[in-house]
Formats: structure tokens, C-alpha cells, sequence
């Protein structure tokens, strides 16, 4: 075992210090060889070097990570295992008769072995806890009041703030939480799945959506279904990732009393399709656009099944139903084109489309044309205020994220923005943007929240934006102004476009959850071995921190990665304790720019070109038209199925809504249901983990989430962060809980469906919690 580790490490630690990378593998590799041979020939001395090669191991290590307890585990596991077996062999008496060394390498054992029992729960300690300045108070208007007995939007109440003033469900006696009923939705599963649903409650009744976009209506006291619609979408409009996160409900003012779809829900559909239902009946609405439907491919062209679909709830702001669309990454430069509309909620009449670069086509383009093939798309959730009419749209980059020289003016002012428009006429009223000629897919993924923003002047209606950056960004949502200073920093130059890069980003000095740029010290593994393989693939990268330009001469890190710091889940803003509450992940992606020729080498084809292979090879992204394709690997995952960079994975951290201070800041997640090759470590260790889903909070002080993957739905102390309950979920809940009220009880909500991409079990259950009911 030694000869054999030995080897490995002394060749695989050669190539690493020629990278001028750490030596110590090359070294140690070496006296791993000499311990194992001399102990082939059944030399005690061999035992007892390998015993001091440990010590040397345990100074380094130490000298590396200090206590950090998940940091030491790859560079003494497999060591540690060879000096037990040493310590097994060594002779118990000398050949004089006298004691051996023996009790001395049992020592060393149990020293190590408590010291590492000590050392992780050090790693799990949040950074600070802080007590928040901001006043209790009222931080919303009437238009954005935040949910209170009914769910009414996707993100709560109408500001989107995932917030509810409910308080029965308190910190001192949540741990008494059960469960009180479950519904399936009978839905099967496809390869692609992400049951990403927050229902919303309107009266007696929850609303959700199903993977396929069947719409389903249940009793909000007991589970029980009312109904279920479903839009016969075909299965070949499956797209990567087959979720539906939400539904929106329209109320018809002018509607008669008992009129069919007076009250309606909205949903969008994977073939791309808006669909209107009764509230009450779940019978299609046949005054919305064609019997019931509106074809958002008019004006699109046509297009491979599943390149386009709506995954995301729609908004609706003064009658319009405002909708973007979700466009397949990675497939062509001009792919479907990115334009919003607005559809009357009742008619389905295109009340108004932008089109950023036709800014003259209003409505549908004349016949024979489209709209401006690949612009930036609005996938995830927009959120409106109506009063003001504004509908802000978190924008995503142009199709081909990774190369830009061929975007136009227009792209590069909206793509990776908050955009804010104006209902009634469809044009920008303004434009903020958080990156500058983007081509790290670092696209605005979350729903913005509206608040009434405290500053020395009073209260500001503003919106706070969280990006896969990991910063947060405060803004006035009447102008688009930062609320907070904001710094140009120096960015990197160079990569495959080395004039297409800015010499500065923009980075928000409110709050951030970025933390310090990577080094090949803080590579990791489960062995020493693994890790090695890591630390070669970061010496072997370009890699200048943030920002740093996509290369393809090598690979480069992009870190905070593709999926973030924050993604779809949004955050979490208590509009009256003044708390923000985030969870996010703290992941790199490790990727590299391919030639067009070896691409095509590769059978690496966008979905609508006849040589198109189902599934495509390997993990590249074509991009089509562009002439290079992409290498991703998201979250820098290694042959074993471990992420390359040391824990915490992902986190949770509280911020002061007044200051933007933060309140405490911690891992998020257990490693007891993650492990290499898929395995389960059964470890009960906060570890922190990958987390897709939101955050809910509760006026009584508790944050609700779910999102990581050790399938648990949490309950935690806004005030400190610590974990008050939890349940262990049926499949994995990558999805933004939900409460309200019905018959005078609370109940919480979570979808637990499981995730494709998060590799979570699968599973249709929208389960329910409530306390004991007193007798």
C-alpha cells in the first residue's frame, strides 16, 4: 500500500512542484517508497520512518490549515490509516527485551485522532454573531405589503420579499412542529427534473405547478385536491431542467359575480406557452388569447422542441402579465431572442413587447420576421410595483455567455442588469447593471425584493438585488440609483478577447458573501491523493480572482462560479425586524474555452443541427456560431465526484437591513447524505453544502430553508443563526418554503421533489407543518 500510494504521490507531486506548486507531495511520495520497501523486506526501520514521516505530515498539515478541521481530513486520512497499520506491526520489545516503540505510535494515533475530533466542529462555528441596528419599523407601502394569512405571489407578498407576518410559529416553540398532511402530485419524473415550486395561497386554497406544468389546486387546511389542469405539454419539451417554480393569480375587477375565471391562475408551460385557469374549477379560460392559451413562440421563429420554455411564475401588475422566457444556454449565439412582453390577464391581448435592439416593435413583428434573435433573456422572476407601474426584470447575458465581440451596443447595456419598465407603454425607464460585457454567465438570477429602504433622509422605495457574485445591491426603484457607495475595482485583463475586457467592475460596498480569492492551499479532497489532482488542475489554470478572463490556451476558475453565490432562490428581507437572511453557495467553476474544430471533432452540435447526438458527449456547451465552444464544470467537481475547493460549500448569513453589517455568517448543511462516488458519509457535521432554493422568514424570527442537499427542511434563529429544528425530507427540497394561515393555524409549506442537478432523490410531495393543535 505504501509502494503503491508512494508511487502516485512522488509522480503526480513531481508534476505539481514543477508548477510551482507545494513540494511536500514529491517529497513525501518518495519517503512513502522507502518506508513501503523497506518494510517489504520486514525492516522494522521501515515502521519507524513512516512514523516520523507522519509527524512531518502533521506539522505540515497544521502549518497549512491550522485547525480548520475539514481542511486537515485529506491530508491525514490516508495517512493516518497507514500509521495505524504501522503501529500494528511494530515489534512490542526490542530484541533486548525492553519496551518497543509501539506505545509511542499509539499515542501519536489517539493524539491526532482527538485532535481532528476537536478541530471540525471548530470549522462549523459561524464567523460572528451580531445584534442588528436597525429599529423594528415598517419597511413596505401599501403596494408592497408583505404576506400575512394568504401566500398571493411567488415571493409572498406583492414586494417579493419572502417575508410573513405571521407569529404563531415561534423560536420557543417551533421544535413542537409535525407534520399535518402531504400531497402528491403523481407526477412522473424525467432524466431532467427540478421541482423548484413555492405554491401561493389564496383564501382557503394552494396553487402550485408540477414538473410537467400541470396546475393543481388543493385544500389549504387538509391537502386534499380540488383539481388539476394539465396543458398536454409534449415530453419532448423537456428541457434541461424540467421546472416549473411557480403560478400567478389574477383577480378580474370588472368580472360579475360567479363569472367563470373571475378569479384565474396563470402558468407558463415548457413548450412555451401561457396558460389561464378558473381559480375555482380549473377549467381553461377561454377568453385568454386561443381558447385558453397564448403562443409565446409568435415572433420567436421556429425552433427545436425545448430550447424554449417558461419555468419561471409570471407577474402581474396592473391587468398585464408580464413574462419573459427561458432560452437553452450554451447552444448558438443566436438563439431565441430574449424579448419580454406583457399580455392582458384577461384577454391575452399583447398589450406590449421590448425588444431591446427593434425598440419600434411593439407588439408582433411584421410577417416574416422576428424579434432580435439572441439578446438577453429574462428566465428567472421578475417582481412589480403598482403604484409606480414599474415591472423590474432581472436580465440575463446574451446567448453565447462566454464570448462577446459579436454583442451590440444594446446587449451590452442590459444584459446582466436589473431592468426596470414601464407597464403601460413597455419601454426601460432605467437600467442598472452589475457586469460589464459579461462572459461568465454571471446573469441576474434572482426575483428583486421591494422595501422601503431606511437612510438618513427617511425611507426610500428601493429594491434589493443579490448576484451570483455574491454581492447585494440596494437601489432607488423609482431611478435605478445605488442606496450605497459602490467601488470601481480593477479587473483582469487578457483571455481569448483581451480588448473586450473592462478595466474595472462595479462591486457593491453594502454587503457581500464573496470571500477571499482562492489558493492551491485551500484545494481539497477526501485524500491526499484527490487533493493532489486538485491542486495540479488550479496550478495548471489562469486564474487572477474574480473576473478572471475566459481563456483557451488552459482552463481558467471562475469563483464565485456560474451557479454563485446566489441563484433563482433569491433572499429573504424581514420588512420589520430589519433583517436580510441570504443563503448561498461558495463554489468555483473550472472551465475552458474549445475551438470550433475541436468541438466538432468531439460530436459536440447545438440541438437543432442534423448531427446532433441526444445525449451530447461529454460537458461541453457549443455555442454555436461563436468560435469557441465551452468546457464547464460547474462547482469544480473532481473524478470522484468531491468538489475541488474545501468546505463550507454554501452558507446562510443574517445582514443588517440599515447598514448592510453583517449579523452572523455560517455553513449551511450536513455531510451526513454527501460523499464521494455518491456515497453517504452518514456524518452528522456541518460541513456547509450546494444549495438551489430561498429562504423564508417569519415575523416572529425564524428563517425557514430547505435548498441544501442533505434533503433537510430547516428552522433557524434569525437572531443567531442556530438551527432550531429540522426535518428530514422525502426527496430533496430545493425549493423556497411557504407559510400562511388557514382556520386560525400557521402552516408551512415546502415542495419536496428533488433535484437532477443537485443529484437529490426525487419525489412529488408538497408537504405541510403545522403545531399541535390545542385541545
Amino acid at each position: 500500500m505504501l509502494v503503491l500510494a508512494g508511487a502516485v504521490l512522488a509522480t503526480l507531486g513531481f508534476r505539481l512542484t514543477r508548477l510551482s506548486g507545494s513540494p511536500y507531495y514529491f517529497v513525501m511520495g518518495l519517503i512513502w517508497l522507502i518506508t513501503g520497501l523497506l518494510t517489504v523486506f520486514r525492516r522494522p526501520a521501515g515502521l519507524y520512518l513512516y512514523a516520523l514521516s507522519f509527524v512531518a505530515t502533521l506539522v505540515w498539515a497544521l502549518w497549512e490549515s491550522g485547525l480548520n478541521g475539514w481542511a486537515l481530513v485529506p491530508r491525514l486520512d490516508l495517512a493516518l490509516l497507514f500509521l495505524v497499520i504501522a503501529v500494528a506491526l511494530m515489534p512490542g520489545r526490542k530484541a533486548d527485551g525492553t519496551r518497543g516503540y509501539r506505545r509511542y505510535g499509539i499515542g501519536l494515533i489517539v493524539v491526532t485522532i482527538v485532535g481532528l475530533v476537536v478541530a471540525i466542529p471548530l470549522a462549523q462555528k459561524p464567523y460572528a454573531v451580531a445584534a442588528a441596528t436597525t429599529p423594528v419599523g415598517t419597511y413596505f407601502d401599501n403596494a408592497t405589503q408583505p404576506a400575512a394569512q394568504d401566500w398571493p405571489t411567488y415571493g409572498g407578498g406583492h414586494g417579493a420579499q419572502r417575508f410573513s407576518t405571521l407569529e404563531q410559529i415561534t423560536p420557543a416553540n417551533v421544535s413542537q412542529l409535525q407534520r399535518v398532511w402531504v400531497y402528491h402530485t403523481g407526477e412522473a419524473h424525467t432524466p431532467n427534473f427540478g421541482n423548484e415550486l413555492t405554491p401561493i395561497k389564496i383564501g382557503d386554497v394552494v396553487y402550485g405547478c408540477t414538473i410537467r406544468h400541470k396546475v393543481f389546486a388543493i385544500d389549504a387546511a387538509t391537502g386534499k385536491q380540488k383539481w388539476m389542469f394539465d396543458p398536454q405539454t409534449p415530453a419532448e419539451f423537456s428541457p434541461p431542467n424540467s421546472a416549473c417554480r411557480g403560478v400567478a393569480y389574477y383577480d378580474n375587477p370588472q368580472a360579475a359575480p360567479n363569472q367563470a375565471c373571475a378569479q384565474r391562475i396563470i402558468v407558463g408551460t415548457l413548450d412555451a406557452k401561457l396558460a389561464a385557469v378558473d381559480a375555482r374549477t380549473g377549467e381553461i379560460c377561454q377568453d385568454f388569447g386561443n381558447h385558453g392559451f397564448v403562443d409565446l413562440m409568435q415572433g420567436l421563429g421556429k425552433w427545436p422542441a425545448g430550447i424554449v420554455s417558461v419555468t419561471a411564475a409570471p407577474t402581474v401588475v396592473r391587468g398585464v402579465v408580464v413574462t419573459g422566457q427561458q432560452v437553452m444556454d450554451g447552444q448558438l449565439r443566436h438563439a431565441p431572442s430574449g424579448v419580454v412582453r406583457g399580455y392582458d390577464a384577461v384577454t391575452g391581448q399583447l398589450r406590449f413587447a421590448w425588444d431591446m435592439e427593434q425598440p419600434d416593435v411593439t407588439t408582433t413583428p411584421p410577417d416574416g420576421k422576428t424579434y432580435t434573435p439572441g439578446t438577453p433573456n429574462m428566465w428567472s422572476t421578475a417582481v412589480a410595483d403598482e403604484k409606480l407601474g414599474l415591472v423590474y426584470l432581472p436580465m440575463a447575458n446574451s446567448a453565447g455567455d462566454y464570448y462577446s465581440s459579436t454583442r451590440t451596443p444594446e446587449e451590452r447595456k442590459y444584459s446582466s442588469s436589473i431592468t426596470a419598465l414601464d407597464v403601460t407603454t413597455g419601454k426601460p425607464r432605467w437600467v442598472y447593471q452589475f457586469v460589464r460585457n459579461d462572459v461568465w454567465d454571471y446573469d441576474t438570477p434572482a426575483q428583486p425584493s421591494l422595501v422601503d429602504f431606511p437612510t438618513e433622509k427617511g425611507l426610500v422605495p428601493a429594491l434589493i438585488e443579490t448576484t451570483k457574485q455574491g454581492d447585494l445591491w440596494v437601489l432607488d426603484r423609482r431611478t435605478g440609483q445605488p442606496l450605497h457607495k459602490v467601488e470601481e475595482q480593477p479587473a483582469p485583463q487578457g483571455g481569448v478577447e483581451p480588448a473586450e475586457r473592462a478595466k474595472t467592475q462595479p462591486r457593491s460596498l453594502y454587503s457581500h458573501t464573496q470571500k477571499p480569492d482562492l489558493t492551491e492551499k485551500m484545494m481539497w479532497g477526501v485524500s491526499p491523493i484527490d487533493q493532489l489532482v486538485c491542486r495540479i488542475q488550479y496550478r495548471e489554470a489562469n486564474y487572477q480572482g474574480i473576473y478572471t478572463p475566459p481563456s483557451a490556451d488552459k482552463p481558467w476558475i471562475e469563483y464565485p462560479g456560474n451557479n454563485g453565490g446566489s441563484d433563482w432562490g433569491s433572499i429573504s428581507v424581514d420588512v420589520h425586524n430589519g433583517v436580510i437572511i441570504s443563503n448561498y453557495n461558495d463554489l468555483p467553476s473550472y472551465s475552458k474555452l474549445v475551438t470550433r474544430a475541436a468541438d466538432d471533432a468531439m460530436g459536440v452540435f447545438w440541438m437543432g443541427d442534423p448531427r446532433y447526438k441526444k445525449p451530447p458527449p461529454g460537458r461541453n456547451r457549443p455555442q454555436a456560431g461563436l468560435p469557441y465552444g465551452q468546457d464547464v464544470n460547474t462547482g469544480w467537481v473532481s473524478n470522484i465526484g468531491v468538489i475541488c475547493k474545501q468546505p463550507p460549500f454554501g452558507m446562510i448569513k443574517a445582514i443588517d437591513l440599515a447598514t448592510g453589517k453583517t449579523l452572523w455568517d455560517l455553513p449551511l448543511g450536513t455531510s451526513e447524505r454527501n460523499g464521494p462516488w455518491g456515497l453517504h458519509s452518514m456524518l452528522p457535521l456541518q460541513i456547509g453544502l450546494p444549495n438551489n432554493g430561498g429562504v423564508l422568514t417569519t415575523q416572529s424570527g425564524l428563517a425557514f430553508v430547505g435548498a441544501t442537499t442533505d434533503d433537510y427542511l430547516r428552522a433557524i434563529d434569525v437572531k443567531t443563526g442556530e438551527t432550531l429544528w429540522k426535518d428530514e425530507l422525502p426527496a430533496g427540497g430545493q425549493a423556497t418554503p411557504m407559510t400562511y394561515e388557514v382556520n386560525g393555524q400557521q402552516f408551512l409549506i415546502i415542495m419536496a421533489g428533488g433535484h437532477h442537478g443537485m443529484m437529490t432523490p426525487e419525489g412529488d410531495e408538497v408537504i405541510a407543518y403545522a403545531l399541535p393543535k390545542k385541545a
